[in-house]
């Protein structure tokens, strides 16, 4: 006799109804505890609730959308027509499949939507006609934002930012009852996904001590300088704004010039050191450069007033100093990455007004100088918005990290949130341990003074590309760069978009070597040649539009490291012995990656 359970509809019930209900009276148990967890700090005054200032603003945005849309009936007629539209050829296709006719679907499936790869999103036709309903209004709601008239462009921008959250948020993927696969896992199992995955919430909720911090891995298989930020080198100096670390050599010769990095201070730097196979830093160390890279301080309050400034001096300025007494060069390469990259810029303007030769190429990894295309970080920065978060910020002295992190992460919350959602509180399954996630997770915070100046000068006020910034009272102007410079942008990069590094090019007054790498933000910048992934694309000048050079660009398979340091050592590849740390009597303090990489939020 054949199985009754292979009947499709027959996956969708319960097992043991005893043991389900035993289940769900855990699950409602787990969820008090959850609600205590997230109810407590608050009502202690640890935590204080500024999401009315943010939804204020989520509904005043699309309420423009909507007046353009409701101030002429006709066109709110129209608007409604198209919705009931999408919905007709849906019922119409539904009868046609319930009465055993083949029927095209009313929308189709984006193919590369995760959410939906269960097959009982097409052949279930219940959760097919669910899927369907979703994805014809999440696009109409879309259209609504996009074809509205009389909208400035950062309006539109916040516009559409709000309606993908909402609608990301609201998908049927995400709840059990529309998720087929969610839905027969927790028939299977008798509910016991949802009993583990609330112990996992409120394991998140204690870890943020009242703030939802979601595990996007398993934490417990990382430790910092073991299995992850773990080449050879040690921290040589630190101040309060950062520790200088010296890469131990690997080879009997190096450049005569040392390579220093400057990463971002809005996530850690040992992102370009992972692990031994994705580390940027020991390949570049085992190519024979001499390695110094900045780590910043994990700042509080202490250094509220650090500012742009305070980064400069006491971050790359003092390095080039603790460079030059580690190796007795004055003359230095250098690398900044993002944020990183812009204070690398200021400064080489800076040094360029004061007559500072030390820096003699740069590169940028994804680096914006010019923030009239910047990304869709952009969506939170307006006069309204940056008021708004100094005033939390000066509470303290600094912005949380979390609250940087759920910036990032909203950017692709379908990958970065919803999905984890799913996976760690519906299947209460534990995330994948990888490191990158890890690193992700490891977020920092940011000072008063600083983040404040960042977001005024470049993301508003776009300052810095029209030779407005000061610093120091020097009024700052990029044409006066002339050293070379190899600017790397990434095709799918959302927070230095390649548009907008290839304008920045446009500001430096020498030359510019353009690279475009394949993949994004961070994937495009750590691909180590022997994974032979992606691809990157060279020409000639960064000029005109960057659609018109890449239909000039040469494209080449793999990783651009090795074309990058053939650029480097086209500058001077002059050599000499191998520098250790430690070496001119210089203070080894620790051993790399150092504590202040180390310190958490």
């Amino acid at each position: 006799m054949a199985d009754d359970r292979q009947h499709p509809m027959l996956q969708y019930i319960i097992n043991n109804p005893e043991a389900f209900a035993q289940n769900l009276a855990k699950t409602l148990e787990q969820a008090g505890k959850a609600m205590a967890a997230y109810i407590e700090p608050r009502e202690q005054g640890k935590i204080k609730d500024d999401t009315t200032d943010e939804l204020t603003g989520v509904v005043k945005t699309l309420a423009q959308v909507g007046e353009y849309w409701a101030s002429d009936p006709q066109r709110a007629v129209e608007a409604q027509s198209r919705l009931w539209s999408g919905y007709i050829d849906l019922w119409n296709s539904s009868l046609k499949r319930m009465m055993g006719e083949q029927a095209e679907p009313a929308v189709e499936t984006p193919p590369r939507d995760k959410r939906f790869a269960d097959p009982d999103w097409e052949n279930n036709q219940f959760f097919d006609f669910i899927k369907q309903l979703y994805l014809i209004t999440s696009k109409w709601a879309e259209d609504m934002v996009h074809d509205a008239q009389g909208l400035d462009e950062h309006t539109r921008h916040k516009a559409e930012f709000y309606v993908t959250q909402i609608s990301n948020a609201v998908s049927p993927s995400n709840f059990v009852l529309t998720n087929p696969e969610l839905l027969r896992l927790t028939m299977e199992s008798n509910g016991e996904n949802l009993v583990k995955g609330m112990q996992h919430l409120v394991e998140d909720l204690r870890t943020g001590k009242g703030e939802l911090k979601i595990r996007q891995t398993d934490p417990s298989k990382f430790n910092l300088g073991e299995n992850l930020g773990n080449t050879p080198g040690k921290v040589i100096a630190q101040n309060d704004v950062c520790q200088v670390i010296q890469y131990t050599p690997t080879t009997p010769d190096v450049l005569k010039r040392p390579l220093l990095i400057v990463p971002p201070w809005i996530n850690k730097f040992y992102i370009l050191d992972l692990n031994p196979e994705k580390s940027f830093i020991k390949w570049c160390v085992d190519q024979g450069h001499t390695v110094f890279v900045i780590s910043w301080v994990n700042p509080d309050e202490r250094q509220a007033q650090k500012s742009f400034e305070h980064y400069m001096k006491e971050g790359i300025l003092n390095t080039l100093d603790v460079i030059k007494r580690a190796t007795r060069q004055e003359e230095v390469n250098a690398i900044g990455y993002c944020v990183g990259g812009t204070l690398l810029a200021v400064t080489l303007a800076y040094m360029a007004r004061v007559g500072d030769e030390r820096i003699k190429s740069a590169t940028f990894f994804t680096t914006q100088v010019d923030f009239t295309f910047a990304g869709d970080l952009k969506v939170f920065v307006d006069e309204e918005q940056i008021s708004l978060l100094e005033k939390r910020m000066a509470e303290h002295g600094y912005l949380d990290g979390s609250k940087m992190s759920s910036a990032f992460n909203m950017l692709r919350s379908n990958d970065l949130i919803w999905s984890y959602v799913v996976n760690n509180y519906l299947k209460g399954q534990e995330p994948f341990p990888f490191d990158l996630l890890y690193w992700n997770s490891d977020s920092t915070r940011m000072p008063a003074a600083n983040h404040s100046f960042y977001l005024r000068n470049c993301y508003l006020d776009n300052k810095l590309s029209k030779g407005e910034m000061e610093i120091d009272g020097e009024t700052l102007d990029l044409s006066e760069v002339k050293i070379p410079i190899f600017n790397l942008a990434t095709r799918e990069d959302h927070i230095a978009p390649p548009k907008s590094v290839f304008l920045g090019s446009g500001c430096f007054g020498g030359p510019v070597e353009y690279v475009l790498a394949g993949s994004g933000h961070i994937a495009g910048v750590v691909n180590p040649p022997a994974r032979n992934k992606y691809q990157f694309w060279t020409g000639g000048e960064a000029k005109g539009a960057l659609e018109n050079w890449l239909k000039k660009a040469e494209e080449h398979p793999g990783s651009w490291w090795p074309y990058w340091d053939q650029w480097i050592r086209s500058q001077d590849d002059t050599t000499a012995k191998a520098r250790k740390p430690g070496a001119n009597r210089v203070k080894i303090l620790e051993d790399a990656p150092g504590s202040y990489v180390m310190k958490k939020v």
